[in-house]
């Protein structure tokens, strides 16, 4: 899956998005404005997935899926350009980042807080793989209600295997943490690349060994038992 999608005619809007409208929303700071004027070209709104253009109930916590199409400049966005978008629409974001000629699918878990209904919570970002702009498109997943959908998007973005039952904040947790583990095993390697003593390259390689195991499991944990 790579969360690319076909969105129907009937969500299109492909409305341009001043971004001096998300600076005023979000009250930005100097060095945020120039992070926007330094990486993104254009915002447009791509499509709006909501009942009146898609035919599916919303959810409390997922009243409508917003989808912008963010053209970049020679930098990929960072997150924290991601996040003052994201701050200054109250509703989940799927991004379509655009950047000589390929494609990358980027979104945030985007929750209403518990403490305060009025805000809104955002996860790390999760990111696709960058794709050629042709690449093509797949049919929006088969849901039930604008929550469900949502759930299946982001587990597009997922670099894990989802298990039965298991929630979204779930996957979401077992993502950071094979995010964290994939850090760990990056710096074991630069750490055993420099070190020349044999004693503490065994120890070293043991520890590898071991993050290497638990990123795997991470990743896909081990079948119930009883299953094939």
């Amino acid at each position: 899956m790579t969360a690319l999608y076909d969105y129907p005619k009937s969500t299109l809007l492909k409305r341009v998005v001043p971004k001096t409208r998300i600076y005023d929303r979000v009250q930005a700071a100097t060095a945020l404005k120039d992070k926007f004027v330094a990486q993104v070209d254009q915002i447009t709104w791509r499509a709006k997935l909501a009942p009146e253009t898609i035919n599916l109930p919303a959810t409390k916590s997922v009243p409508e899926i917003q989808v912008f199409r963010v053209t970049l400049k020679a930098d990929a966005a960072q997150d924290d350009v991601l996040k003052a978008i994201d701050r200054a629409i109250p509703f989940p974001i799927l991004f379509e980042l655009e950047q000589d000629g390929q494609i990358q699918i980027a979104a945030a878990h985007k929750r209403p807080s518990e403490a305060d209904a009025a805000k809104w919570v955002l996860s790390d970002y999760l990111r696709s793989d960058w794709l050629p702009i042709d690449t093509p498109r797949s049919p929006l997943p088969v849901a039930l209600n604008l929550g469900v959908l949502y759930e299946q998007i982001l587990t597009a973005l997922m670099p894990i295997v989802p298990q039965t039952a298991e929630s979204l904040s779930a996957r979401m947790d077992r993502t950071h943490a094979l995010k964290t583990k994939e850090r760990e095993i990056s710096q074991l390697k630069s750490k055993l690349k420099r070190e020349t003593q044999f004693n503490i390259k065994m120890t070293l390689h043991g520890q590898l060994r071991e993050a290497q195991a638990d990123f795997e499991h991470l990743k896909k944990p081990e079948k119930a038992e009883g299953r094939e």
